[in-house]
């Protein structure tokens, strides 16, 4: 923290220190423009590396090595049930997550940036009023608006009981309930349904459409649901929890919709059905800053909003939000404010579902095209093809790449299976340098491995595919 100072004049303001907000101030320090950040909590980060994507993806881990301990012994291998040390497990996500928030303080100081901890709320285009700071304000010739979003639990299932929890609480772990209910079968949902059925609860999952992972394609979540399904205790499909209400040390849940069971009772409910962005409260009404009626502040390719001193990037500033986006666009809008030829314009932006089995798409899907009336060509490469697949003993994935059928330019990639998340770099490379099917193809990948899965896909689109037979066409 900088010295007590009532008035701080500064180039550059960031408010927000998420992965969009430090990227964007660490980028323009480097560009050699002073900057202050200010941030509410005491840790740069944000949600994503303090109570979201990070610990998440920790505990993701350890359910996966229970998984596999259990996997195990269709090989030969027994290792027993496993036991649990809640604390310890606690703790070693807390020292992932502390690790990281380190290594960005000190980079922070490395580069001057001076840091204010308190709440931000504009007075105008050119001033900011700090709430519980010993800073009172903050005058800026530009700023960036990193301010994130917030979990959404409906009215109707708000309970002053912190046995409802959001994804924060969720994480916090504090015990393993017999059973549990989730909200949303979203990727949030999902991902801690996954935690917790390793852990040992008994997990029901409710989703208010007809399938999992709403809008992500149904190639890609088959597989997913099919593994689930053992191990959840229930999916719910086109259900709503209607009403929840304590029913001694448990919550009560009424159901509604078609197939609704009766009433049940849970030890614990983890409600996911989405995020809002952070645009209010913070004085975007006093500058020249667009919001629509969704909450996303509105903003140029540069990010700049139709306030020429203020930018806007990560959740606030629109979908899909995701941290890698963010740090993108945090980037793009240091670098347009120090003056540089900076756009955002991605072709394709990744997203990923860590689950077991991931799901990872970029680009272009099927469903977009059918919508859009997009002629494509699309090929589904089977993992049980796949040697390294096998080797895993995880023949449960899919890669399908989407082509344009004319030119043969990759558009799309979707893939699910082990390590989705990693291998699907490849496909946005691809897609981003306007690569053909022939290129991918002529690429040798290394064997056994499962990144050969993509080049196969590309090899169906050619006719050229070895490990999928398909009949020649008849002249």
């Amino acid at each position: 923290m900088s010295p007590k100072q009532t008035i701080v004049q500064t180039e550059l303001l960031v408010l927000g220190g998420g992965p969009g907000g430090y990227a964007a101030a660490f980028r323009a320090a480097d560009l050699g423009l002073e900057v202050t950040l200010v941030e509410a909590e005491p840790r740069l980060g944000g949600v994503c590396l303090h109570v979201g994507c990070i610990p998440s993806k920790a505990l993701l881990h350890a359910a996966a090595v229970i998984d596999q301990s259990r996997a195990a012994r269709r090989w030969g291998l027994e290792f027993g049930d496993p036991r649990v040390d809640l604390d310890r497990l606690r703790t070693w996500k807390s020292e992932v997550v502390e690790k990281l928030a380190g290594g960005l303080d000190q980079l922070g100081k490395s580069r001057k940036i001076r840091r204010i901890r308190g709440r931000g709320v504009f007075i105008d285009s050119e001033r900011l009023r700090l709430e519980d700071a010993e800073t009172e304000m903050v005058c800026f010739k530009q700023a960036i608006v990193a301010t994130g979003s917030s979990s959404v639990i409906p009215a109707g299932l708000k309970l002053d009981s912190d046995r409802v929890m959001d994804s924060t609480g969720a994480l916090d772990l504090k015990d393993v309930p017999a059973r549990l209910l989730v909200v949303g079968g979203g990727y949030i949902g999902l991902e801690l349904a996954t935690v917790y059925a390793a852990l040992g609860s008994r997990v029901t999952v409710v989703e208010m459409t007809e399938g999992l992972l709403p809008g992500v394609d149904r190639d890609l979540v088959r597989p997913l649901q099919a593994r689930l399904s053992p191990l959840l205790e229930t999916i719910l499909l086109r259900t709503k929890v209607k009403e929840l209400s304590p029913q001694g040390d448990r919550l009560q849940a009424v159901f509604e919709g078609e197939k609704a069971p009766s009433p049940a009772a849970f030890d614990r409910v983890l409600v996911a059905v989405g995020r809002r962005p952070n645009s209010r409260g913070i004085g975007l009404e006093n500058t020249k800053a667009r919001v629509d009626a969704r909450g996303f502040v509105q903003i140029d390719p540069q990010r700049r909003t139709d306030d020429p001193h203020i930018f806007a990037i990560g959740d606030v500033a629109g979908e899909p939000m995701l941290a890698h986006k963010a740090h993108r666009e945090g980037i793009v809008a240091a670098e347009a404010i120090a003056g540089q030829s900076a756009a955002f314009d991605p072709q394709a932006i990744p997203a990923v579902v860590f689950t077991d089995p991931e799901i990872a798409w970029c680009g272009l899907t099927e469903t977009q095209a059918r919508q859009e009336g997009r002629a494509v060509e699309v090929r589904r490469f089977p993992w049980g093809a796949s040697s390294r697949a096998l080797t895993l003993d995880r023949t449960d994935g899919v890669t399908k790449i989407l082509c344009d059928p004319e030119t043969g330019r990759i558009l799309g990639m979707g893939i699910v299976g082990v390590g989705a998340g990693d291998l699907i770099a490849e496909a946005v490379v691809a897609i981003e340098m306007g690569a053909v099917a022939e290129d991918l193809a002529a690429c040798i990948h290394p064997h056994p491995t499962l990144s050969e899965t993509l080049l196969e896909s590309a090899e169906l689109v050619l006719g050229s595919a070895l490990h999928v037979y398909r009949p020649a066409a008849k002249a």
